[in-house]
């Protein structure tokens, strides 16, 4: 299965991140004088039939589906035909690649130009030979990400074109995925008699919403830290350089208070939302947690201190595989803004003390501070993948789904892999 082209010509722009924890809906307004996005309705709902990325229950996720987006509708006033779809899970594996074409050869042949002016259709060409790779034969390639160019000797380039040369090479981020995976959640949507426009993976979406330029430029590294997965981005030099799914996520840190107090996984969620804190040394020893032991049908409590303990343990050693995935980027300083936090596991309590303290690193809760309207409303942590996919059709670079736009012609794609070129830097 291919992704559908992102390009449209609505004023609506659609967003569905389906997480293991909840699924929420955001429907947004591209206002043409800015080209900016305007929130006008948000749903969220407890999910259901979904685990790890991987669905276990259709017919319980797609009525989720279709009562989160109902929900939003109605908030928007708007009727939903097509949407962006986030997506993640262990099936999703990231590398980068690179190519070259000469551009004094057409078909093999030489054309006895020594040198050429390099053109749009260069840059499809090129970004296209980088996508062959061999592939088994149940994944497909989700995403082609531009990082660089070089033309001839010359390395780093952003744009090359309108510049001279004999040999074009790019270099790509390629996002790949299960073909079934991709299939099946978006058949579900389909089901429902909606358009999938885009499957985004969601650190990638999650980034646009909460990273600016300068921060992308200089180095920084995005952990979208979810209820059964942890996803990582790492951009340097305007790019993104790595990325990578984790399989654990919050919900270990719930399991561990569950099992250590014998309590349900509810009630352990609920104590760890609002007691626990990822810092022990910044909670109480004398406030004490009531709880109701499951097996042994008798009350007993505990502080909010050792609590914490427990919860802090778990966290660093999620953060601990965080930073031995980061190490994997070949770039130099990739933390030099440190890391920004997003997912629900980022509201935690102290999380970002934890991570200055324990790592010597910086870090801040990401908020998505590009989406008018959203304040207090969707700003937190845990909607960036969703206000990340509402500017995803204005503002990504990738030439996968660019490519297999089936509505425009070969010249629109070509104006529209410029213009996403130009404005990636």
């Amino acid at each position: 299965m291919n992704p559908i082209s992102n390009i449209s010509d609505s004023k609506i722009t659609v967003g569905l991140d389906i997480g293991s924890k909840s699924i929420k809906c955001a429907i947004g307004e591209i206002k043409a004088d800015n080209n900016n996005v305007k929130l006008l309705g948000v749903s969220e709902m407890e999910s259901a039939g979904i685990k790890k990325g991987v669905i276990i229950d259709r017919d319980v996720l797609i009525d989720r589906i279709e009562k989160v987006i109902n929900n939003a509708e109605l908030m928007a006033d708007e009727k939903v035909t097509k949407l962006s779809l986030s997506i993640t899970g262990n099936h999703i594996r990231c590398i980068n690649t690179q190519s070259a074409i000469s551009l004094n050869h057409t078909n093999g042949l030489s054309n006895g130009i020594k040198e050429k002016v390099i053109e749009d259709s260069d840059i499809l060409q090129v970004l296209g030979s980088s996508q062959s790779i061999s592939l088994p034969i149940d994944r497909d390639i989700l995403h082609t990400i531009p990082q660089e160019y070089s033309v001839d000797m010359l390395d780093e380039i952003k744009n090359p074109v309108g510049m001279i040369g004999r040999r074009l090479e790019s270099k790509v981020h390629l996002v790949t995925a299960a073909t079934t995976a991709m299939s099946n959640i978006a058949n579900c949507v389909e089901e429902l008699g909606l358009s999938v426009e885009n499957i985004v993976f969601q650190p990638l979406a999650s980034a646009l919403a909460v990273i600016d330029e300068d921060e992308m430029e200089l180095g920084i590294t995005l952990v979208e830290l979810g209820y059964t997965t942890t996803n990582i981005a790492v951009y340097q030099k305007g790019s993104i350089k790595h990325s990578a799914v984790l399989p654990i996520g919050s919900k270990s840190i719930t399991n561990d208070i569950a099992v250590m107090l014998q309590i349900s996984i509810k009630e352990a969620e609920e104590i760890k939302i609002k007691y626990a804190s990822a810092l022990s040394s910044m909670s109480s020893s004398d406030l004490m947690i009531e709880f109701s032991k499951t097996f042994k049908n008798k009350s007993a409590s505990i502080s909010e201190n050792e609590v914490s303990k427990y919860v802090e343990a778990r966290t660093q050693e999620i953060f601990q595989m965080v930073f031995q995935e980061i190490s994997k980027a070949d770039v130099k300083d990739p933390l030099t803004y440190g890391i920004v936090l997003t997912g629900g596991g980022a509201l935690m309590r102290n999380i970002v003390p934890m991570l200055e303290k324990t790592f010597s690193i910086k870090a801040r809760i990401g908020q998505s501070i590009k989406i008018e309207a959203a304040k207090d409303v969707a700003d937190g942590p845990n909607f960036t993948t969703c206000m990340g996919l509402l500017l995803w059709p204005l503002h990504t670079t990738d030439f996968s789904q660019l490519r297999n736009n089936q509505n425009k012609s070969f010249k629109g794609i070509l104006k529209r892999i410029r213009h996403t070129i130009e404005n990636m830097f």
